[in-house]
């Protein structure tokens, strides 16, 4: 730890190249709402609880989703959100 708890902390990702996380949610959410499913709820639910459980299995959306870590997939919605 050893920081002031006073101070700002900056918080920096690494980027995967090889993984686009607009596209992840854009295929993760498809296969929610094909399944019946809310997908905005689903998607939050598994981003504020990390279970996979929350995201179907059908299309493989479940594994798409896990290539990203949430706090990657919060990055890609709020970026988006403040455009």
């Amino acid at each position: 730890m050893g920081q002031n708890m006073g101070e700002t902390v900056k918080f920096k990702v690494e980027k995967d190249t090889d993984v686009d996380a607009r596209e992840i949610l854009r295929e993760v959410s498809k296969a929610l709402e094909e399944k019946g499913y809310n997908s905005i709820s689903q998607i939050v639910g598994y981003i504020l609880s990390g279970d996979p459980a929350y995201i179907t299995s059908h299309n493989n959306a479940r594994n798409l989703i896990k290539k990203l870590e949430r706090d990657e997939l919060l990055e890609e919605i709020l970026k988006n959100y403040i455009k």
